[in-house]
């Protein structure tokens, strides 16, 4: 009978694709969603837990019935500006359902959790390459708030035996190669499917949130990472916490920076079409460059992002998109 691994958010962008890595690793995953931004068509490779993270008795009732090894912690509100008009929220909802989580895992003795973390959690940089040493000085309420939960994470870790891996990723594009599953949100504020519904007529324009940032072109600069290698990532953590190799703390990235208008450039050579954009803004909160340096999770999980390329991070992005019922 296969190990259950327990996917928060298992429903959702991220944590569909860790479903379909576990399922392949052999795994079977239970999704954990309240499906307020994920989908249950996306939960294809074990059951669903419809619950709510900020409802204890919900998550005892899924660890005692399901009885997990490991637990993967993916739901979280991961929106930046939205985060900046309301940052009481994303406190109370991102510390407060991470706080149950692990206080419920404590309980139960299910002692491994994988936590997705954000690169949100440096701030801005001035363009370093950012690792696992790099002093972590959020600028915004989503960055702080994943900040406080990794803190949390650790202290409880030491208090009651929790091993966990921790990781740091930058933006995550693509979609499943195998064309089962991608990125929907409602609404969405991604770069790259906003882009491509640019592309393909489904919103009038692209907003490049602004020109002016101390960057080579203007725009944000980015390191993007495919949803595919992440989920895989995900996958290598558990092991490593499964071979009980302790606890680590990893960024996931390429090392290779690109700007808004490098990323649009790129959508040009994949679908060759325009794409119509506008100019707009800077946004509260964005970081002029993220960029991530992820050699120790090459070195120690043998982890290897061969989809991270924008051409295929779009290419698949774009494949997706262009599936009946895909929205709009």
């Amino acid at each position: 009978m296969a190990e259950r691994v327990l996917v928060t958010g298992g429903a959702g962008y991220i944590g569909s694709h860790a479903c379909k890595a576990l399922a392949r690793a052999g795994y079977l995953p239970v999704a954990f969603d309240n499906l307020s931004t994920g989908w249950d068509a996306a939960v294809k490779w074990g059951p669903l837990v419809r619950g709510d993270l900020m409802d204890r008795a919900t998550i005892d009732a899924a660890l005692s019935e399901h009885r997990p090894v490991a637990v993967m912690h993916f739901a979280a509100l991961s929106l930046v500006a939205d985060s900046m008009r309301d940052p009481a929220r994303y406190w109370r909802i991102n510390v407060g359902s991470a706080l149950n989580l692990f206080q419920a895992c404590a309980a139960a003795a299910v002692r491994n959790i994988v936590l997705s973390s954000t690169c949100a959690t440096y701030g801005d940089q001035d363009g370093v390459l950012l690792t696992e040493e790099t002093p972590q000085r959020p600028i915004n309420a989503y960055g702080g708030s994943k900040l406080a939960v990794e803190r949390l994470l650790a202290d409880m870790g030491a208090a009651h035996g929790l091993a966990h891996v921790i990781f740091r990723y930058f933006n995550v594009a693509g979609a499943d190669p195998e064309g089962e599953i991608g990125e929907q949100h409602t609404p969405e504020t991604h770069l790259v499917p906003l882009m491509l519904e640019a592309v393909a007529g489904k919103r009038p324009a692209l907003t490049v949130f602004g020109t002016d940032y101390p960057t080579r072109d203007g725009t944000c600069v980015r390191d993007y990472v495919h949803v595919a290698d992440l989920a895989e990532a995900h996958v290598l953590g558990l092991r490593h916490l499964l071979e009980g190799r302790g606890n680590g703390v990893f960024c996931l990235g390429t090392g290779h920076g690109f700007s808004v208008r490098e990323v649009i450039d790129a959508s040009r050579a994949v679908t060759n079409r325009e794409v119509p954009v506008v100019m707009g803004a800077r946004r509260p909160g964005d970081a002029a460059a993220l960029v991530s340096s992820s050699r120790r999770a090459i070195e120690e999980l043998g982890w290897e992002p061969k989809r991270s390329t924008l051409r295929q991070m779009i290419g698949d992005a774009w494949a997706w998109s262009q599936k009946p019922g895909y929205p709009g």
